[in-house]
C-alpha cells in the first residue's frame, strides 16, 4: 500500500535517533543492506568497535606490560571505563555494577552468594520455560546444596491463553511457597514469548516472604529502561552481546545492591575482587573491594572489554534509555498494529499487546504449525529478513530502536504478506 510506505517512511524522516543507524554496520544480503530483527540474540557492530579494540592492541604493541598502568586507558583500571556508563544504563549506582565473565558465571556466582538454603527454606521459584542455562544453574546450585530438584525447584506455569504468565500466579506461587522460599530468580524479559515483568513488584513479593529476589535481565539490558538500585532487587545479571552490541561472547554484567556490597556478604572470591588498594601486598587473607567490584574474580578481559565502550557511547549520545524507549514503544507498536490489520490469518502474537509489559520483540506462532512456521522462516531469510527461530514454534522479531526503521517493519510485513499469496 504506497500510502503505508509513505507513512513509514515520514516516520524514519521524523525519528530524531535516525542518525544512529549509520553508527552500525549493517550486514549486506545481495547487494542490499539486510533487515536485521536479531538484536534480541546479537546486537549489530557499532562502527566505534574497531578503534577501541585497536586502541588496546597498540597499547599492548608499544608499552606491553607497561599497559597496565599509563594513560586515561590503563588496564588495571579498564573496567571502570564502563561503570558510569553501564550503571546509568541499568538504573544503578556505579559501586552497584561491575563488567565481568559472563551470564552464567556471573549467575552462579550470585547464587553462591545469594542461595543459602536451609531444610527449611531451600525452593527456588523460577518461571516455567526459563532459559535452559539458567534451569542448569538453578538444578546445579540445589544439588550442590544436597538437595532434590524435584522437590526444590518450582516453575510457574503460564497461565495466559499465548503462553504468558500472569502477575496474579507470581503472587500465588511466592505466597504459596513463601516459607519455603529461599530465592526467586526471574527474568526481566521471557526469552521465548518477549514478555515483561514487573521487577520492583516481584521484589517486593520475595521480600515479603523472606526470600531473596534476583534477576537475569539478558532480554531486558538495552531493551528497557531499568532501576535496579530503587527496585530493591538483591542482584541482577545480564549479558551484553544482545541489546547492547558488545560482540559475540562480550563480557557480561552484574549489580549488587548496596546493602549487600560490604565485607561481610559471603562469596566465592578471586585476587581481583580484592580491595585495590592493598591487592598488590599479595597478602594470603581476602579483603574485598567495595560493591560489586568485590564479586569479581580475575582480571579484566580488556581485549573483550573495547567494543562495550563503543557501545555504551552510542546509549549516551541516544540520550539514555529513556528515549530509545519512546521510540521503541512506537516502532514495535507499528509493527504490532500491522500484524494485527494485515496478518492476522497468518500471524498470532504471542507477545502481551500492553507495551508496559513487552519490550521490542515480538514473539510470532504461524498459523499451520511447526513446518508452516519455518518455511515462513526460511522464506525470510531467502529475502534478506532476519529474525530467529525458538523451537518450537516461535519467530521472534525484534525492531530494535537504535538501528531499525519504520521502513524495515513494513518490508517484513510485506515480504509475509506476499509469501501468503504464494
Amino acid at each position: 500500500m504506497p500510502q503505508t510506505r509513505t507513512h513509514a517512511l515520514a516516520l524514519d524522516a521524523a525519528d530524531p535517533l535516525r542518525a544512529l543507524r549509520n553508527e552500525f554496520l549493517i550486514p549486506k544480503h545481495r547487494d542490499r543492506e539486510q533487515t536485521y530483527f536479531v538484536g534480541n540474540s546479537l546486537g549489530l557492530q557499532p562502527r566505534g568497535a574497531r578503534a577501541q579494540v585497536l586502541e588496546v592492541l597498540d597499547k599492548w604493541a608499544n608499552e606491553a606490560v607497561e599497559g597496565h598502568f599509563s594513560g586515561d586507558t590503563a588496564w588495571m583500571h579498564y573496567h571502570r571505563l564502563v561503570r558510569e556508563p553501564l550503571a546509568r544504563l541499568v538504573g544503578a549506582l556505579p559501586g552497584e555494577v561491575v563488567a565481568m565473565n559472563t551470564l552464567t558465571v556471573n549467575l552462579h556466582l550470585m547464587m553462591a552468594s545469594f542461595y543459602r538454603p536451609t531444610r527449611e527454606r531451600r525452593v527456588i521459584l523460577v518461571e516455567a520455560g526459563a532459559f535452559p542455562s539458567d534451569r542448569h544453574a538453578v538444578e546445579s546450585q540445589i544439588r550442590l546444596h544436597g538437595f532434590d530438584p524435584a522437590e526444590a525447584l518450582v516453575e510457574v506455569e503460564a497461565d495466559e491463553p499465548a503462553g504468558t504468565i500472569s502477575m496474579q500466579a507470581i503472587e500465588r506461587a511466592i505466597a504459596e511457597h513463601g516459607p519455603r522460599l529461599a530465592l526467586v530468580l526471574w527474568p526481566g524479559i521471557q526469552y521465548r514469548t518477549g514478555q515483561a515483568f514487573d521487577l520492583v513488584e516481584i521484589a517486593r513479593l520475595a521480600h515479603a516472604q523472606g526470600a531473596v529476589a534476583g534477576f537475569d535481565l539478558a532480554h531486558a539490558v538495552g531493551n528497557l529502561p531499568l532501576a535496579l538500585h530503587d527496585s530493591g532487587a538483591d542482584f541482577a545479571v545480564w549479558c551484553h552481546y544482545k541489546y547492547v552490541n558488545a560482540g559475540p561472547g562480550a563480557v557480561a554484567g552484574c549489580f549488587v545492591h548496596e546493602r549487600h556490597g560490604h565485607a561481610g556478604t559471603p562469596r566465592l572470591a578471586g585476587w581481583w575482587g580484592h580491595d585495590p588498594e592493598t591487592r598488590f601486598r599479595m597478602a594470603p587473607q581476602f579483603v574485598p573491594a567495595a560493591g560489586a567490584e568485590g564479586w569479581q574474580m580475575s582480571n579484566p578481559p580488556v581485549l573483550a572489554m573495547a567494543p562495550l565502550r563503543a557501545s555504551l557511547e552510542l546509549f549516551d549520545r541516544a540520550g539514555g534509555m529513556a528515549a530509545l524507549r519512546a521510540k521503541s514503544e512506537k516502532l514495535t507498536g507499528f509493527l504490532d498494529s500491522l500484524v494485527r490489520q494485515r496478518l492476522g490469518d497468518v500471524l498470532e502474537i504471542v507477545t502481551p499487546a500492553e507495551k508496559e509489559r513487552r519490550g521490542c520483540q515480538l514473539s510470532l506462532r504461524v498459523a499451520g504449525g511447526r513446518e508452516r512456521g519455518r518455511e515462513l522462516f526460511e522464506y525470510l531469510r531467502d529475502t534478506g529478513i532476519l529474525g530467529d527461530w525458538r523451537e518450537p514454534d516461535v519467530i521472534r522479531i525484534s525492531p530494535v530502536p537504535l538501528y531499525n526503521r519504520y521502513s524495515d517493519v513494513l518490508r517484513f510485513v510485506e515480504e509475509v504478506e506476499h509469501w501468503r499469496g504464494f
